[in-house]
Formats: structure tokens, sequence, C-alpha cells
């Protein structure tokens, strides 16, 4: 049994959690960024007053700031929000206008913005991947060797020994997919198709609500179906199958993250669902007193959530400067730079107000509380 983490714990937790990723996100940027040759001006790790840092030659201040809870990179001719062209911009000498963000054609500016995002999954990936190639990866026919009593499944008439065939509509080739296939959609109702003695059936079953509590007082709502696996083994699996899992489950993920965001806004999940920066701290605490296993794993996790939360289509985000290039490239023309600005602005007044939300609601769900 671990005790919870104290307020340090925590905070470097935290840290190291987030410093890193937030790094490699801005380093994805800064990357791409300089293979179309723009010039990077500053990278910062951290926010507010520069502590310390280096210039190089290409002329990039490299800085560790004060506020060592995210990071920067800033491109020449970066120079407002919406990044659109200023007189200042204009009155640049061509070679050195040629090196700013706003010079590069739409692809360019398209790859640059979405490098930071995708340069946090492969991180995810990776991490994923090399778990596999050390540990090997669990794998389970979908049979049915446990069925709980008064669950969904027995409700339904599904016996021990039945094959799970298939859930709306969509094949199940492993008991994997059954998992990943209700445990977000507690409460919900799914097609359910298996196969009795040879013979096809199925069923419209409505999930059960499993409340899970980890050792930590943690409460996690899933869908359950109220089956379980007849045998399980342990495979070992190569470099390739390694990034195919990694890609696999890092997708199926990000779309967990995205059905559990969309039943938060249609209400079917509580907000207090939502975490903020407080909740990822003490999470990361949890996980760190736990052991480096359960910690990368964690890392992963967060890497590919800062990567879905980035890629949402909000102004200020980098979801959000994508949608102003799809809508660009559509119209074959720009959204309007006061049009931009507008957006801009609302987009940063609903992030801000929604972490102050998120911040409050972390902090009244503490034990102290």
């Amino acid at each position: 049994m671990f005790d919870s983490p104290n307020l340090l714990t925590a905070i470097i937790g935290f840290i190291v959690v987030l410093a890193p990723l937030v790094v490699v996100h801005e380093l994805g940027h800064y990357l791409v960024g300089r293979w179309f040759g723009v010039k990077a001006e500053a990278f910062s790790v951290g926010f507010g007053k520069e502590v310390f840092g280096f210039t190089d030659k290409r002329g990039t201040r490299w800085k560790l700031s004060a506020l060592p809870l995210g990071g920067y990179v800033q491109f020449a001719g970066d120079m407002n929000p919406a990044s659109q062209p200023t007189d200042e911009w204009l009155e640049l000498p061509e070679e050195e206008r040629n090196r700013t963000f706003q010079s590069k054609g739409l692809g360019a500016r398209a790859a640059i913005v979405a490098a930071g995002p995708v340069t946090n999954l492969i991180v995810a990936i990776v991490i994923i991947a090399g778990f596999m190639m050390a540990f090997g990866k669990v794998v389970a026919e979908p049979v049915v060797g446990e069925i709980l009593e008064e669950s969904p499944a027995a409700a339904a008439g599904i016996d021990l020994g039945d094959r799970i065939t298939s859930l709306d509509g969509t094949s199940v080739d492993s008991f994997e997919d059954i998992q990943q296939a209700v445990m977000a959609y507690p409460g919900e109702t799914v097609r359910v198709t298996w196969l009795h003695d040879g013979a096809e059936k199925s069923a419209d079953i409505t999930l059960g609500t499993h409340v899970e509590v980890d050792r930590f007082g943690n409460e996690f709502r899933m869908g359950r179906l109220g089956i379980g696996a007849r045998e399980m083994r342990v495979d070992e699996v190569g470099p390739l199958q390694a990034v195919g899992e990694g890609v696999s489950q890092t997708y199926a993920i990000m779309k967990m993250s995205a059905v559990g965001l969309w039943q938060i806004i249609t209400g079917r999940r509580s907000l207090d669902e939502l975490g903020g920066p407080v909740k990822i701290a003490k999470y990361s605490g949890e996980q760190l007193i736990q052991g480096w296993y359960a910690y990368i794993g964690f890392v992963a996790m967060i890497s590919i959530n800062l990567a879905f939360i980035n890629l949402l289509p909000i102004p200020v985000l980098d979801g959000g400067h994508l949608a102003f290039y799809a809508i660009e490239a559509v119209r074959r023309r720009p959204v309007s730079p006061r049009g931009q600005e507008l957006a801009f602005r609302t987009g940063l007044a609903l992030v801000l107000s929604l972490m102050v939300f998120v911040t409050i609601l972390d902090i009244s769900s503490l034990d102290i509380f």
C-alpha cells in the first residue's frame, strides 16, 4: 500500500512530467520551422523573466525562465496572435523577411504548427512501443470465460464459452477490442453480436457503470459489460509490431479523450471529471511514488492528452491555427486579420476561463475540503 504523495512530491512529479513534454512540443515546432528556413528568435523553457540563457550562431536565444510550467518558441515575424503580416513586417529587408513565419506557404505554416502535437504523439508511441518490446503484449481471444452476476451480459443471455464477434457493427478480434469499445460508454446502449454453440445472436445491451477507485481514492467511471476473458497469454513483440501497437494504442487513447470531452459537453459525464494543473500534479506525485514504470506510462498518457488538447480547434491553440489554415485552403484566401484577431482574443478568454474553472474544481476536490 502506497501513501498519498506530499506537496513536494506532487510538485516535483508535475514539473518532471510537464516541463520535458512542453519542451519536446516546442522543439517539434522549432525543428520543422528550421527545416523550412524560418528563424527562431527565442526558445524558452518556462515563462516570465529569464533566469539564464545564451544566443546561438543562428541568433536564437535559448533561455530558462522563472516559471517552469510551460515554454514557447518565438519565430521571426510572429508579431501578433494571428501571425498576420503587419506594416512592420513589410518594412523588413527581403532577405530577412524570407526567414519569417508569415513568408512561408500555407503547407509549410501548417506543418510547423502541427509539428508540436505530432511530436508529443511520437513520444507516446515510442514509450508504448518500448513497453511492448520489454514486456510483450497481453493477448486474449474474445471468448467469455467469466460472467458477473446480475451484469448486463448475464441479463442478455451471454453464456460461458460464447465468442463476441462485433460491437455496434464493428468486428471484434480480441478481448482488448471489447474493453476499448465499452470502457468510455458507461450507461449507454451498444449492439452486441456473439456466437453461442455456432449460432449467431444479437442484442441491444445497456452497459453498466463501474466506479473504479484506486489506492489513492481517485474515482474513474467506466462502462462494463460484465464479462471476463477465458485465458490470456503474453506474446513477444518485435520492433515494427511494437511501433504499430504504439500507434494503435495512442489512437485509442485520443479517441477516448474525444469521447470523454463530448460526454462532458453533452452532460453525460460530470464536470468533476475535468482535470487541470492541480489534478495533474496530484496524479504525477501518485505515479511517481508507485515507481518508474507507472510514472513513465503516465508520461505517455499526459503526452497524448497534451497533443489532444492542442489539436482542439480553439483559437490560440495549435488546432485553432490549423482550422484557420483549413479555411484558407478552401477559400483560397485567409480570414481577415480583424476576424482572426477577434477569434484569438475570444479563444484566449475561453482558455483562461476554463483554466480558472478546472483549477477551482481541482482544489475543491482535494482532501482538505
